[in-house]
């Protein structure tokens, strides 16, 4: 079961985001150098590593996830990543395959934008030499802006007018507009405390061209975190273009502000390409290698014999890749944007003895990502919908303590839980 928040790939076309989706998961998305290979979105799981109970508690032999791995007390939960097909300037007005790929954002949680940092791509995906990437940032993101405001402005006047009317509040109001985003309440207020008090106050005065604009600017960071992945970072070009990107970007790190809705710390470099042809050897028993690691493995007797021109791709990737950066930095990604969210790891268990069935059976069996500040019955809920909600009496974390209904979940300190019901 993977997690019910999504990660959307974003970006140009031929950006690379259908490598980094095949770099990350199991899909095989279709790649091509030329514009919009990915017609409707694909989707792949991709898996975030979390420190797993089982080891401090003594029972990882017996850890045997229902979904993901567990190796060596790290545990590695699915996440849902969809492929959106690339966007190019001006595709809030219809250019290139228009609205229909802004449209397929509207199921994200949080973002990767993919940019190709080599320069061999232009604005519209197509294949050149000598391209400056350092506007791409800019420009998707002042095209997610538009296509919001774009919807928004064109029944402004109503809304004000029937916000007068029935006498709501701004998060009412913009709440009502935006809920087609999968906007829940609690982000509209963090997007309106954004802004001076005094602007919200005259709410009923805002004007589309100007206060709803800088609403929709708010609304966008607290919406849609974005993590950068500077992609194809083993090209010719890319090592100066990285440096320019690096730089505009460098006083957020120290004033943690967004510009163009990211921050310094939440760009990656990330070779795609390069992860998934490491994967792919991996697989065929060439190599020895786990994503995120900063090297791999060609001396193990189970492995298979290289050619040398197999040997110098490696060696390639080796050198410019793993041994410049610490990693292909796609891992890395995906850690980053689960970390925006500041999902937790929950553990649901039947038994705080065996911390799996009653009998002594696998253990951990289950692991699950919640929101930060869930409660432990909004959990029992969320893990069995009405069922456990209707007939619940009760929870207990290791060591018999008890829980009450209104605890927040913490890692560390009440994140595995055993609930008892009516029916027990």
């Amino acid at each position: 079961m993977a997690s019910s928040f999504v990660i959307a790939c974003v970006g140009k076309p031929s950006a690379g985001k259908s490598s980094f989706l095949n770099a990350v998961t199991d899909a095989s998305a279709k790649v091509g150098n030329f514009p919009f290979t990915t017609i409707e979105p694909n989707e792949g799981i991709a898996y975030y590593p979390v420190l797993c109970p089982c080891e401090k508690l003594g029972v990882s032999e017996r850890c045997k996830p229902r979904h993901g791995w567990c190796s060596g007390g790290r545990r590695y939960v699915p996440v849902r990543l969809l492929d959106v097909a690339g966007l190019v300037p001006g595709a809030s007005e219809g250019k290139g395959l228009g609205n229909q790929f802004l449209d397929d954002l509207r199921h994200a949680d949080v973002l990767i934008h993919v940019v190709d940092a080599s320069g061999t791509t232009d604005a519209s995906g197509r294949e050149t030499r000598g391209y400056d990437p350092i506007d791409d940032i800019q420009w998707l993101r002042q095209e997610v802006e538009a296509w919001i405001w774009g919807n928004l402005d064109k029944k402004w006047s109503g809304v004000v007018r029937r916000h007068v009317a029935v006498k709501a509040t701004p998060v009412e109001t913009l709440h009502a507009q935006l809920a087609g985003y999968g906007t829940p309440r609690e982000i509209v207020q963090r997007a309106l405390d954004r802004l001076p008090r005094d602007l919200v106050n005259e709410f009923s005065r805002w004007e589309a061209k100007t206060e709803l604009r800088q609403f929709v600017h708010a609304f966008l960071d607290e919406r849609f975190p974005t993590i950068v992945a500077l992609n194809k970072i083993d090209m010719p070009d890319s090592d100066k273009n990285i440096s320019a990107i690096m730089k505009r970007y460098h006083s957020t790190s120290k004033n943690n502000l967004l510009v163009d809705g990211v921050r310094l710390d939440n760009i990656v470099l990330t070779s795609a390409l390069g992860e998934c042809f490491l994967r792919k050897m991996h697989k065929q028993l060439f190599i020895h290698y786990e994503s995120g690691s900063d090297d791999f493995s060609t001396e193990m007797p189970s492995l298979k014999p290289l050619d040398e021109k197999t040997r110098r791709r490696l060696e390639t990737i080796r050198d410019l890749v793993l041994f410049r950066y610490g990693s292909t930095g796609v891992q890395e990604a995906i850690v980053r944007a689960v970390d925006a969210l500041g999902y937790i790891p929950v553990y649901p268990v039947k038994s705080l003895a065996t911390f799996g069935a009653p009998q002594q059976g696998p253990a951990f069996r289950d692991c699950v990502l919640v929101k930060p500040g869930t409660t432990v019955r909004e959990f029992a809920r969320k893990l069995h919908n009405q069922a456990l909600d209707r007939s619940y009496a009760g929870a207990e974390t290791i060591g018999g303590i008890q829980l009450g209904e209104a605890d927040v979940i913490v890692p560390g300190k009440n994140n595995v839980i055993k609930y008892t019901t009516n029916n027990e």
